[in-house]
C-alpha cells in the first residue's frame, strides 16, 4: 500500500476554513496520512537533531510527500520554513548519505490555499506575480533535494468559499491526491 505523507502547516487550523476542509477530505484517501505540524510543534521550534530524526524517519517511510499550507504574504507559513531549515538541512547536509540520498526520488506535491482570485496571480493582476513564480523557492528546494515536482493543487479565494464551493474544493483535492498516488514514481518507471 502506498503511503502518502501529508504535512499540514497551518498556524491555526481551528480558525481555518479551506485548509481544515481540505485536511478532512485528505483523511478519507486510502494510503494518506495527514500530520498537523502546528499541533506537533505548537511553539514553532523544530530541533534539527531531536525532532529532525523523527521527521526524517517519517519522510523516508513515505512513498510520496504533500506539503499543505496557506500562502501568507506570498510565501509559506513560518513553521514550514522552520521545518525546511531543521529537517532538510539535517537530511541533506549532515546525514546526506543515510537520509538525503535515500529520500531523493520521492515525489513532492504542494497543496496550497490563496486568499485572492486566480486572476490576481498574473503579471497584470493585483499581485503582479504568477503562482508559478511564487512557487519557485519550493521548486528549487525540490530540485536540490531530488524530489520530483508534481503539479500543485491550488485553492483560490480560500476564505471566501461558499459551502458548495468548499465541497467542490474538497472533491478536487481528493481527486488530485488520488492522481498523485497513482502517478508512477521514478523507481516504478525504472522497474517497468
Amino acid at each position: 500500500m502506498t503511503q502518502t505523507l501529508i504535512l499540514l502547516f497551518h498556524p491555526d487550523l481551528g480558525r481555518s476554513k479551506a485548509n481544515a476542509a481540505l485536511q478532512a477530505a485528505a483523511r478519507t484517501v486510502s494510503g494518506a496520512q495527514v500530520v498537523d505540524m502546528s499541533a506537533r510543534y505548537p511553539s514553532g521550534v523544530i530541533d534539527m537533531h531531536a525532532d529532525g530524526e523523527a521527521e526524517a524517519r517519517a519522510l523516508l517511510e513515505a512513498d510520496r510527500i504533500v506539503l499543505q499550507f496557506p500562502i501568507q504574504w506570498y510565501s509559506t507559513p513560518p513553521l514550514l520554513k522552520a521545518w525546511q531549515d531543521a529537517v532538510l538541512t539535517r537530511m541533506y547536509y549532515i546525514h546526506a548519505a543515510t537520509e538525503g540520498d535515500r529520500l531523493a526520488g520521492t515525489p513532492l506535491m504542494i497543496a496550497a490555499t490563496a486568499g485572492n482570485a486566480p486572476a490576481a496571480y498574473s503579471r497584470d493582476g493585483a499581485n503582479h506575480f504568477t503562482m508559478d513564480e511564487l512557487m519557485a523557492p519550493l521548486k528549487a528546494t525540490a530540485l536540490r533535494c531530488g524530489l520530483p515536482w508534481h503539479s500543485p493543487h491550488l485553492v483560490f479565494q480560500a476564505d471566501k468559499l461558499k459551502p458548495a464551493e468548499l465541497a467542490a474544493a474538497q472533491e478536487s483535492y481528493v481527486r488530485a491526491l488520488k492522481d498523485f498516488i497513482a502517478t508512477p514514481t521514478i523507481l516504478d518507471q525504472t522497474a517497468a
